[in-house]
């Protein structure tokens, strides 16, 4: 459930943390924030865990009565808790603020508090962004002459399950999507890939999530999984792995996306040098302002992009969405694998990404 909403300066909230249009202007952001746990429809299974739910915290900033939402989604890999969001988020002081616009100021306070805290930042940013755009009435893929009509597909995801029963239905729940993301690195990866191709031959990219230890078995499975319709393959390798990365990246006839070797903008030129493409994620980025620097880059540096997520509400992940047009691959799925959207954002149309045609990132409380 929606913990109890903490604020850096007063400010009442309806049912479910919905906070209540204020009259009169207050002319500085405040921000609040809550707990929430996200539950997903499926057990995930990944190379080096499983999980259930995922901690994520829900963070409004209002201004002159208008309402910015945002959030940080955590899962345990990106070494973030509740607790160090909460932590992070009570230090602020965003009320020294008058001007929301002031987007690259505001990102330079939020580092100076602390160096880490990514998705802590994201969740900022993202309700930050959000703000922004309701105040001048659009999208953000408006904003930034974005053409939405060319965004792509969305991959859909599935886990390994050895109950056949489970893992039929995590196969049949992608069935409407065109590209299916399979997790492997586990021992099983050759049986899941043939699970699927047994009900459908729609493209599937893989992410080993770091799973992969061997660089000649990384390179065989790579050739295997070519000749199996596999568009990408996702962090095989340990993302320490520079070097074995890099040279299975000029042997693989598939493209080496990097994942969890990169987090912000300075990733981006080292991973130009061992990887095809990166995975530009919200939650490690610090949000949408980072996250268009980072694939501007890359495509200066001719890498592919794509465009990721967590497990996540909505909000983020339709937050994402509005780089969308930018990229080569999406894999925004992350509000259709829990079980309690707080959202309505971005839909998937015939397996399309399509952003809400609404101010700033683009949701709804529902």
């Amino acid at each position: 459930m929606l913990g109890a909403l903490v604020a850096s300066s007063p400010i009442s909230f309806s049912a479910f943390g919905a906070p209540v249009k204020k009259t009169g202007r207050s002319g500085r952001l405040n921000l609040s924030f809550a707990p929430y746990e996200l539950q997903l429809r499926h057990a995930f299974n990944l190379a080096r865990s499983q999980r259930t739910t995922t901690p994520d915290v829900q963070v409004q900033i209002e201004y002159d009565g208008l309402i910015g939402y945002g959030e940080a989604s955590m899962p345990p890999y990106l070494g973030e808790s509740v607790a160090s969001v909460t932590s992070y988020l009570s230090q602020l002081d965003l009320g020294q603020f008058s001007d929301p616009f002031r987007i690259e100021d505001i990102h330079e306070y939020l580092d100076s508090v602390a160096p880490d805290n990514r998705a802590a930042k994201a969740a900022v940013d993202i309700a930050l962004h959000d703000l922004v755009g309701k105040i001048m009435g659009q999208p953000w893929y408006k904003i930034w002459g974005l053409n939405p009509d060319k965004c792509p597909n969305t991959s859909f995801t599935i886990s390994y399950d050895k109950n056949p029963k489970e893992m039929a239905a995590k196969i049949e729940e992608a069935s409407p999507y065109k590209v299916i993301k399979i997790k492997v690195g586990l021992d099983h990866d050759k049986e899941l890939v043939e699970a699927i191709r047994a009900r459908t031959d729609v493209p599937i990219c893989v992410d080993a999530n770091q799973g992969w230890t061997d660089k000649e078995k990384a390179l065989e499975m790579c050739h295997w999984l070519a000749e199996r319709n596999c568009l990408f393959v996702e962090q095989p390798m340990d993302k320490k792995c520079f070097d074995e990365t890099a040279w299975l990246r000029e042997r693989s006839p598939l493209p080496i996306i990097a994942d969890e070797f990169l987090q912000r903008l300075p990733d981006v030129t080292r991973a130009a040098q061992a990887y095809d493409g990166i995975n530009i994620k919200l939650m490690k980025s610090t949000g949408m302002h980072e996250a268009f620097q980072m694939a501007n880059l890359a495509r200066a540096l001719g890498l592919k992009v794509m465009l990721g997520c967590m497990t996540e509400t909505s909000c983020a992940v339709t937050a994402a969405a509005q780089l969308a047009p930018m990229v080569d691959y999406a894999d925004l799925d992350g509000n259709l694998l829990i079980a309690n959207d707080r959202f309505d954002g971005l839909k998937i149309v015939d397996g399309k990404v399509t952003i809400p045609d609404r101010p700033g990132i683009g949701v709804e409380l529902i």
